[in-house]
């Protein structure tokens, strides 16, 4: 009787492995692919399925999107600039049973080929464009890995440039040359400005050539303004050859004026 009891107690647990090792559940993200004797059976789609133990085999395939970061490495740019790049990759399995049977590891694949791409994509372009064409490299690198993962039912979704390190030297010299950039322009608007000043007086000098009166009344202004301040005393400069063409034409007529009062007294 007790062998009985034991030999149903060790079927129980039997049967319990046999179940544990028979139950599969595939999540709403994945598919599991089925080997049976090795050779490919099917696809499982999401939920609860029954295999038969140590002759199935199931693998499971994420769809979701993952998320591959690209370490940092040194790589020389074509006018022989040593930088670091690092860089993010997305991707995500579209076709699971390639995913599996193609290749024996997709995330390290890609991991490796990522970083070999990356560095011959940076080093056949200049520094200044791989700073300013971040957006080009980002659309070369994918359409690259894009090329090479097909084959394994990846899908590249996409590849962003995160990080690039320069050197301690180049820093430095790019901080020259914004500095001086700047410069160059500062100096280029001072000159537009000074060009622009000096027209607007021209056409000003011009204007009170034509109407001398404008000069008075800008003299005028002049000792108002400088009458605010209530100096004691005010040096102003007069427009000294109107002033003395003024004085010649009053001697002038003062000395006509001399010449005909003798004569109208006789």
């Amino acid at each position: 009787m007790l062998w009985f009891w034991v030999l149903l107690v060790l079927a129980v647990i039997l049967l319990i492995v046999l179940l544990s090792f028979s139950i599969k559940v595939v999540t709403q993200y994945e598919q599991g692919v089925l080997l049976r004797f090795g050779r490919l059976e099917g696809v499982l789609k999401p939920g609860v399925h029954l295999i038969i133990p140590f002759v199935d085999v199931m693998t499971r395939v994420s769809l979701r999107i993952v998320t591959l970061p690209i370490e940092s490495q040194g790589i020389i740019t074509r006018d022989n600039v040593s930088v670091g790049v690092s860089a993010v990759a997305y991707y995500r399995v579209m076709d699971s049973v390639k995913s599996v049977v193609e290749i024996e590891n997709v995330q390290a694949a890609i991991e490796q080929i990522a970083q070999t791409t990356l560095r011959k994509v940076v080093g056949q372009h200049a520094l200044d464009e791989t700073l300013s064409n971040t957006e080009v490299l980002n659309v070369n690198v994918r359409e690259i890995l894009d090329a090479q993962t097909l084959g394994w039912g990846v899908e590249v979704t996409l590849v962003e440039l995160k990080d690039i390190l320069l050197p301690e030297s180049m820093k430095r010299s790019m901080a020259k040359q914004a500095e001086a950039e700047r410069e160059k322009r500062a100096k280029i608007i001072n000159a537009e400005g000074e060009q622009l000043a000096a027209a607007k007086l021209g056409d000003a000098a011009d204007t009170m050539m034509k109407h001398p009166i404008a000069l008075q009344l800008r003299n005028l202004q002049t000792l108002v303004e400088i009458g605010v301040d209530k100096n004691t005393i005010v040096v102003f400069p007069a427009p000294l050859m109107s002033t003395i063409s003024e004085l010649g034409t009053f001697l002038a007529r003062e000395t006509r004026n001399a010449a005909v009062s003798p004569a109208d007294t006789d």
